[in-house]
Order: C-alpha cells, then structure tokens, then sequence
C-alpha cells in the first residue's frame, strides 16, 4: 500500500469514527444531562432515541445519495455538517434544541459511514481487505473508547467536552480527505438526468417518513404513559397513531418498487430472518448494558464520570479482543458454536446482574462486562458471517442494509426498556428488574442458538 492510499485511508478513518464515537460517548453524559436539564431517564432517553433513528435513515438515504451527487462530495459535506452541529450543540439553549444538534449531528456523521467504506473499495485496489480491516478498527475502536473519552472529558470539562472533541477531529479530517479522496466521476446519465420526483421514488421518501413518524410516535405515546404513571387518552392517542403509520410503513413497503426496508426479502428468506431477529435480540441486550450501567454506577453507587468510563472500558477492550480470536474460531468451525457461546456468556452477565448490589466490588462490574464484551466480540464476527452464508450473493447488498437496520432497530429497543424500567430516576431495583428481563432475553438466544444447532444434521 503506497503513501497516498494510506493518507486516504486516514482520511477516511477519521470521519467514520465519528458516528460510533458520538453514539458511545453519550453513555457517560446521561446522568449529568439528566441533572442539569432537570429532567427525568425516560425523557432523558431521547438523546439516544434520537440519534439512532436518525443514522437509521440517514445511512441508505446517503448512500443512494452519493450514487447521484459523488462520494467525495457527500463525505465532505458530512464533515461540514457534523462541524456545525459539534460547535452548536454545547450552547443549546435548553433540551429540545440538543435533541435538534444531535439529529442533525448524526445525519452529519452517517453521511460518512455511508460513503466511506465505497470510498476505500473504490479508490483502494492494492491489499483491499487489509484497508476495509483498518477501516473496521476505526468503528469498533470509536464504540470501545468512546465511554473512556467520554468520562474524561465530563470529569475535566463537563458534558460539553463530548461535542468540542469533534472539532479537532473534523477539521483534520477535512484537511486530510479534500487533499487525499480523488474527484468523483461524472455520475452515469440514468442519475444525472434524474427528475426530484425520480429521486425521490428512488430513496423511497414516504417509506421513510412514515417509519421515522411511526416509530417516534409510538415511543412517545409508551415513554410518556411510564414516566407520567398512568395512561391517558393523549397516550393512546399518540401510540395508536404510531402503530397506524408503523401498519401503512409495511404495505408501502410491499408495494415499493425501490423500498427502504425490504419487507418481502424477510419472507423470502425464513434464515435471514432468524438472524436479523437474533441480531436484533443481541444489541437490546448489549447496549441495555452501555446505556443502562453507567447510570446506574453514576447515580446508584455515585462513580464519577472519569472512573466510570475506565470501568466501561473493560466492555470495548474484551469486545476487540474477542473479534480476531472469533475470526479464525468461525473459518474453522463455522458461526454456530461461536453464536451459542456468545448467548451464553450473555446470559451468564445478565444473571450476575441480578445478584449486584450497591457494595459489589468493582471486580464484580467488571465481570458483568467482561461477558458482554466477549459476546459482543463474538457476535459482531459471528452474526454477519451466518448473514452471508444465509442471504443469496444477488441480494447480498440488501441483505447488508436490513442487517444494519437490525442493529439500529435492538439499539433503540433497549432504550425504550431502560426508559420503561427505570421510569422517573434509576434506582438498584430497577437494576436488577433489568438484569431480570435481559436473563430473560438471552435465555431465549441460548435455546434459538441450541436449537438451530441441534436441528442442522436433521436437515
């Protein structure tokens, strides 16, 4: 790999990271938004909500985007973006308006995933997998020391220190990839010649719309009735609303000619399907865990923010050493026995979760982590390697993007659950009542992995 091609790749790098990095290092900040915004975890809990349904749109919609406008233009637009919404949100005059930034910063930073990995395949020809690797480490490094950076920079310059760490990042970053990304070819003439209304059939506009107004709906109508204690007409209202547009999103999406999320593959291909449940099923309980412990260890056992991130570290660092380690286990073996293990390990965190209490050592934490982060480790390996053995290669790109709204879909799941749990203010009984539910959860991974592993020979 000659010097230009690595310069690239630094590029790259830098605005990749800054999606998984934002996403992760909100983990430690909730606590003190909550304190200072005066708010409770339910309402709090939308700035997760938020960014999550935000990149869950923005990814394809940009992806299809750089198809027609250039990939070198939308990256560099994605870095202007995520400036503008680092430098805004840290003087955000009150909660609605952060909500604000922080969608606008995720569609920002979605705007680079979306394009970067093209970018790499594309302008990279020499030791490509070694590239899209690196490109790998850049994700999954960004979501491990995200919690780490992030209680560091509370501890020494409170909650705003996680938007200006951005700025550095971003300006080098858009130094580095106006000198090092080529210029994008003119787009083919189908693209070019293409009317809005083309443009927006393309990307499927509706669709969108309605799983975006759907889902927020329907999380407004649930999270509103827990933390008001009871439900009203209003909360019904705004529920029903949300599962109406979520029943109209899926007869659209049958009938789409060029659907965002789509519905009939699931039919098609019962397998794929198993696993975009179970990976769905992953990540409610992992980032139940990122999200939910550091509440718990900031406003339950009161852990500053700075011990609190070198605690969350240990739930990255297991996760990237798992990753290799299941690499070579999966060539040889196959996903099965990974993803068992994986569940496993899960249900063993999750259940050591019940037994903590407010003087568990902070071995004890450590432990639960430590699970999690293997599993993790595990199933990041593990879960697309069953995707690519189960999804046809014609629709391998398809399959990709449902896997990826998978994940975004259990992300904003454990929210929703961490927001029903914990209600008003986290306490360690809610703890504990989510180490309950997640046992529950992972128990019924076990037995979905056992399960198709007994019944392979039979088939």
């Amino acid at each position: 790999m000659n010097a230009r091609s690595r310069w690239l790749l630094i590029s790259v790098g830098l605005g990749v990271l800054l999606n998984p990095l934002n996403s992760s290092m909100i983990s430690v900040a909730i606590a003190r938004l909550q304190n200072v915004y005066r708010l409770d975890f339910t309402e709090v809990s939308w700035i997760i909500f938020s960014f999550y349904i935000a990149s869950a749109i923005a990814q394809p919609v940009m992806g299809k985007a750089s198809d027609l406008f250039g990939r070198r233009k939308i990256f560099l637009a994605g870095l202007v973006v995520a400036f503008a919404a680092s430098l805004a949100a840290p003087l955000s005059p009150s909660f609605g308006w952060l909500i604000v930034f922080r969608v606008v910063q995720s569609i920002g930073t979605s705007m680079m995933v979306s394009v970067g990995m093209a970018i790499v395949r594309v302008h990279i020809t020499e030791k490509q997998a070694s590239a899209l690797s690196v490109m790998s480490i850049f994700l999954s490094g960004a979501a491990a020391i995200g919690p780490f950076i992030g209680g560091v920079l509370i501890h020494w310059w409170d909650w705003h220190g996680i938007f200006f760490v951005n700025i550095p990042i971003v300006a080098a970053g858009f130094l580095l990839a106006w000198r090092t990304i080529p210029k994008d070819e003119p787009p083919a003439p189908a693209l070019r010649n293409m009317s809005w209304r083309q443009w927006i059939t393309m990307i499927d506009a509706p669709g969108i719309l309605l799983f975006a107004a759907g889902l927020v709906a329907l999380l407004a109508g649930l999270l509103s009735a827990k933390s008001s204690a009871h439900i009203s007409f209003g909360h019904v209202l705004t529920g029903g609303i949300g599962l109406i547009a979520l029943v109209a999103f899926v007869r659209h999406e049958l009938q789409a000619s060029s659907p965002f999320i789509p519905v009939r593959t699931f039919a098609k291909y019962p397998e794929m399907t198993r696993i975009n449940v179970e990976f769905i099923l992953v990540n409610v309980l992992y980032y139940s865990l990122f999200f939910g412990l550091p509440s718990y260890l900031q406003m339950v056992r009161h852990v500053s923010e700075f011990h609190t991130g070198l605690l969350m570290l240990s739930l990255g660092l297991c996760s990237l050493a798992a990753s290799p380690i299941a690499g070579r286990w999966i060539d040889k073996s196959g996903p099965g026995p990974a993803l068992l293990l994986s569940a496993i390990l899960m249900a063993l965190g999750s259940v050591w979760i019940v037994t903590m209490n407010q003087s568990s050592p902070a071995i004890s934490v450590c432990v639960a982590l430590g699970a999690f982060g293997i599993g993790n480790g595990l199933n990041s390996v593990g879960m697309q390697a069953a995707l690519f053995k189960s999804a046809p290669k014609e629709i391998i790109g398809v399959a990709s993007g449902v896997f990826m709204t998978s994940r975004y879909l259990g992300t904003i799941l454990s929210s929703l659950l961490l927001g029903i749990v914990m209600g008003d203010t986290f306490s360690a009984g809610g703890f504990r009542l989510l180490g309950v539910i997640l046992s529950v959860i992972a128990l019924l991974l076990v037995f979905m992995n056992w399960r198709q592993r007994v019944s392979k020979p039979l088939q």
